[in-house]
C-alpha cells in the first residue's frame, strides 16, 4: 500500500511539473537562491497596474491600492510598498551591501533586482526586503526571522507589473509622484519611520490591555 501511495505521488509530481523546494530553518542565502530563482505564475491579489500572490497563513490587516499590512500565523506584521512609478522609469538599483547589519546582499534573479537588509535593534530584527520594486518590511524575533524572510520571498517573487495600465495612469497623472521620491533602493529610507510606527502600535497594544485588564477588575 506504502509503494502505492509513493508511486502515485511521484506520478502526480510528473504530470504536473510541480516540484517541492527544500528550505533550511537557518540558511537564508539558500532559501533566497531556491525562491527567487523559480518563476512561479500564481495571483490572487490583484489591483490597477500589478498583482501578486499571497500565500496561506499570510492575511491583510489594511491595504490601499499602493501600501498593504499583513499579519502571518505567528501576529508578526508586513509592511509592503508597490513602487510602480519606479518601475515605470526603470530605476536601477543602486543598493550598497552594508559591511554593519547583521545580513545585507545585492539580489538579482531572473532579471529583477533588489536586496535584502536585516539590522538587530533591540535583541530583535529590521528587515528591508526590495525585489522588483516593492518592498517589504517587518521587525520580528530571531525565532521568526527565517519564516519572515521565506514567507516574503513567496509574495515578492510573484509580483507582475501591466506595462498598460501603468502606462494609462502615469501618463494621466493619475499616480501622483515626483522623481525624488524614487527611495525603495536606499536601506536607510524608511528605518527611522518604519520603527517609529511599530513603537506606536505596540505602545497603543499595550494600553489596550491595561484597559482592557481594568475592565476586567472593575467586573
Amino acid at each position: 500500500m506504502k509503494r502505492l501511495i509513493v508511486l502515485l505521488s511521484v506520478i502526480i509530481l510528473f504530470v504536473t511539473g510541480c516540484s517541492v523546494t527544500k528550505l533550511d530553518d537557518n540558511d537564508i542565502d539558500t532559501n533566497i537562491q531556491n525562491l527567487l530563482s523559480k518563476k512561479v505564475k500564481m495571483h490572487n491579489v490583484y489591483y490597477e497596474g500589478y498583482k501578486y500572490y499571497l500565500p496561506k497563513g499570510i492575511r491583510f490587516v489594511d491595504k490601499d491600492d499602493y501600501n498593504a499590512i499583513l499579519m502571518d500565523e505567528n501576529n508578526n506584521k508586513y509592511y509592503l510598498y508597490v513602487d510602480a512609478v519606479g518601475y515605470y522609469h526603470h530605476m536601477e538599483n543602486d543598493y550598497e551591501e552594508s559591511a554593519t547589519s547583521y545580513y545585507s546582499k545585492k539580489l538579482d534573479y531572473r532579471h529583477k533586482t533588489g536586496y535584502l537588509q536585516i539590522d538587530e535593534v533591540d535583541s530583535n530584527y529590521y528587515i528591508q526586503f526590495v525585489f522588483h520594486y516593492v518592498k517589504m518590511e517587518a521587525y520580528v524575533s530571531s525565532r521568526d526571522l527565517t519564516n519572515t524572510i521565506n514567507n516574503m520571498c513567496y509574495i515578492l517573487r510573484t509580483v507582475q507589473f501591466n506595462d498598460k495600465v501603468l502606462e494609462s495612469l502615469i501618463g494621466e497623472n493619475v499616480l501622483d509622484y515626483k522623481e525624488e521620491d524614487y527611495t525603495l533602493f536606499k536601506a536607510d529610507s524608511s528605518k527611522e519611520s518604519f520603527l517609529d510606527v511599530v513603537e506606536r502600535e505596540e505602545t497603543e497594544r499595550y494600553k489596550k490591555d491595561l484597559e482592557d485588564e481594568k475592565i476586567d477588575l472593575d467586573e
